[in-house]
């Protein structure tokens, strides 16, 4: 689980997690921040990656749902945190049907 400061996250919730009022968006601080480094324009991916650090991107990343991620920012991603080398970028997650 993440740990940041709701308050901190409601200006990107209202802007990234449109569908749902801030209050309810930042109940699950994972998908704002995940939002907000799949979609976000530059300003509010370094203002965000700012505000949580590096390990708590980490933890959005590897534990990431399918869908939330689309291919260019999760290969970013896994660079710029250093969870993979250059051609091992693990696949997007996918949704698995029981």
């Amino acid at each position: 689980m993440v740990h940041t400061n709701p308050e901190d996250l409601k200006p990107f919730a209202g802007k990234y997690v449109w569908w749902k009022t801030p209050d309810e968006a930042v109940a699950m601080p994972e998908r704002v921040i995940a939002q907000v480094i799949n979609i976000g324009d530059y300003t509010d991916v370094q203002s965000l990656a700012a505000q949580v650090g590096d390990e708590v991107l980490r933890e959005v990343l590897t534990h990431a749902e399918a869908g939330q991620f689309n291919e260019r920012s999760w290969t970013y991603w896994h660079y710029r945190l250093g969870l993979a080398a250059v051609g091992q970028v693990p696949a997007l997650p996918v949704r698995r049907f029981a």
